[in-house]
């Protein structure tokens, strides 16, 4: 249950699960195939501004995905090695980060929880911020 100086934000679950890091907040969408070095979960995007940063464990937010559909293997091996996010939140759809997260849980019995925010709330979140993603596709704010 959040405590009363938490914000809690209305969010429609992609892939439902939950979790709790830290964010990384980026202002583009990211490549989870070509972008992110799924051994270590190292930014390589040297168009990002957090090029070199680590995913995982993070609460990762970004407007959307990118690339190709290999983004769903890539985050699929990820999520098996230990290396993706502990959450993804979007602002927008994204069916292929969703197949990755989904065909994780049924093989390897793990998730990434997937979340959408609507646009102005997901504006408020900044990096370094303590976030949980609730089943329901909420994201809680902690003070």
């Amino acid at each position: 249950m959040p405590s009363e100086a938490s914000v809690v934000l209305p969010g429609r679950a992609l892939v439902a699960g939950e979790a709790t890091g830290r964010s990384l907040v980026l202002g583009q969408g990211l490549s989870l195939a070509m972008a992110v070095d799924v051994k270590s979960g190292r930014i390589l995007d040297v168009h990002s501004e957090h090029v070199g940063r680590s995913v995982v464990g993070s609460v990762l937010v970004m407007p959307a995905g990118r690339g190709s559909s290999s983004a769903s293997t890539a985050l699929a091996e990820a999520i098996r090695l230990g290396t993706a996010p502990a959450a993804i939140v979007l602002t927008e759809v994204d069916e292929i980060l969703a197949v990755g997260a989904i065909v994780a849980r049924r093989l390897y019995g793990r998730t990434c929880p997937i979340t959408v925010l609507g646009k102005a709330d997901h504006a408020r979140l900044q990096s370094g911020q303590l976030i949980s993603v609730g089943a329901d596709g909420s994201v809680t704010l902690s003070a």
